[in-house]
Order: structure tokens, then C-alpha cells, then sequence
């Protein structure tokens, strides 16, 4: 269930989706927030370095590997503008993460990059639970997929 404080902090990811998009990278944006609502780090999307696994989950996992306790990895959550590509979700998985939130799918980012006529992932397009067992997520939020459209549609018409 989606409350206030998953869309303050799914808003945040969008944000962080535009400066990425502004950055000329694609627009992604991912916060990982504590058991106790602390905001403890946040990313977004870098892979026009060339690094094509610069992306704000796989980011957010490696910093959860270093600083954080396996219990308050376990509690903490993870808030993203897009669902988890198949390798941010195995980081996730192995670093053993907590609950997941996101604003838009991944059915629903092949669907709109199908529609654009722009190229598709090379990787394929899995759900979050089809890669790690019992996942806690919830997603899409409607409303702010429209916002990820946005983005998505605008760094797709360059």
C-alpha cells in the first residue's frame, strides 16, 4: 500500500529522474531511506559515462553493502522512478534489501519506448519478484508514471 511518505520520497526520485534527464542521461532516480524514515542516500542515472551499470539502484545497493548492518538493510527501503532492471534487482537481492517502491514498470517503460519508436533494453524486461524471492514491492503509482512518461518521452525525442 502507497502512503504519503512513499510519494514524498517517489517525488524525489523524479527529481533526481530530470536532473539525470538534464545531465543528458536517461532519467532515473532512486533514494534509499532507513527503518526510521531517514533519508540515507540517493542517485541518479549516469550511464552517459559510457558505464551503461551506472544506474541509481545498482548505486544505492553497493552504498548499502558498505555502510549499513544486514538487519537495517533488511528494513530499509528503496524508492525508484522505474522498476528494477533484472541486474539492479539481483544487487538488491544479494545485498539483501528490504521493501521496494517504484513509480513507473518495467512493462510499462518497454511499452512507452515501443511506442517511441526507440530502441529496446538489451536486457530483458523482468519483473522485480521474477528475480528475487519474496520481494516486498509495491508499484506502479499511476500518477507519477505519467511524470516518468514525461521524461522518458523527452530524453527519447532528442
Amino acid at each position: 500500500m502507497i502512503n504519503e511518505t512513499d510519494m514524498k520520497h517517489l517525488r524525489r526520485c523524479i527529481e533526481l529522474a530530470e536532473i539525470a534527464l538534464n545531465e543528458n542521461d536517461q532519467p532515473f532516480g532512486s533514494v534509499l531511506v532507513s527503518e526510521e524514515g531517514e533519508v540515507l542516500a540517493e542517485d541518479h542515472n549516469r550511464i552517459s559515462s559510457g558505464d551503461r551499470t551506472q544506474h541509481p539502484e545498482f548505486a544505492l545497493a553497493r552504498w548499502a553493502a558498505k555502510n549499513m548492518t544486514a538487519e537495517d538493510r533488511r528494513n530499509a527501503t528503496v524508492y525508484t522512478s522505474g522498476e528494477h532492471c533484472p541486474m539492479c534487482s539481483g544487487a538488491h537481492g544479494w545485498v539483501g534489501l528490504g521493501r521496494i517502491v517504484y513509480a513507473s514498470s518495467s512493462e510499462q517503460l518497454a511499452q512507452w519506448l515501443k511506442e517511441m519508436g526507440a530502441e529496446p533494453s538489451p536486457v530483458y524486461n523482468l519483473r522485480i519478484q521474477d528475480v528475487i524471492r519474496d520481494a516486498q514491492v509495491d508499484g506502479p503509482v499511476p500518477e507519477l508514471a505519467k511524470q516518468v512518461h514525461e521524461l522518458q518521452r523527452r530524453y527519447n525525442s532528442r
